[in-house]
């Protein structure tokens, strides 16, 4: 007894012939615009960190950070997509990780400058100043926080863009 058996797969090839179509309709170009936007929103997170952890003297270091900046760069590699973020101050890095008041060996060194109330003024043509003693400067994290908080968010983020992509070809 033989049985035939018939498949339809028209919906199939159609269901290919609209990834096709999304393809050619810019979709890389969408996702690279989206991925952009995912950078220019973790430097936002990235600022709100650093004011909200109240790093000292932070306007310069808040408007140092830029998308693939030179300097100060941490990269994230997830899935073939990389974000590369950087600071163009030099001590970006020392501010987030933490830092030795002096070089390894040095117990004291002079800073010129002068006091201002609270707070000391670098000015390396000052008579006057103060003496550092080696101590450990903890980091404040700020760049930790903001990727922690970014990869919560992201899931989300990439889900609603996805959506909106595959209500657009397949609805």
């Amino acid at each position: 007894m033989a049985t035939t058996v018939q498949v339809d797969f028209s919906e199939v090839q159609e269901f290919f012939a609209t990834l096709e179509r999304a393809a050619s309709d810019g979709f890389r170009n969408e996702l690279e615009t989206f991925l952009d936007g995912i950078g220019f929103e973790f430097l936002r997170i990235i600022q709100d960190e650093i004011v909200r952890l109240q790093v000292m003297d932070s306007r310069q270091l808040l408007a140092s950070f830029t998308k693939d900046a030179e300097g100060n760069i941490w990269r994230m590699e997830e899935g073939g997509l990389v974000l590369e973020v950087g600071s163009s101050t030099s001590y970006a890095g020392y501010v987030n990780d933490g830092h030795w008041t002096n070089p390894r060996g040095v117990a004291k060194r002079f800073v010129p400058g002068f006091w201002e109330g609270h707070r000391f003024i670098y000015d390396p043509s000052a008579s006057t100043g103060m003496i550092l003693k080696q101590h450990w400067v903890e980091g404040k994290h700020y760049f930790d926080s903001a990727l922690r908080i970014l990869d919560r968010m992201f899931p989300t983020l990439l889900e609603a863009k996805l959506q909106q992509w595959l209500n657009r070809y397949f609805q």
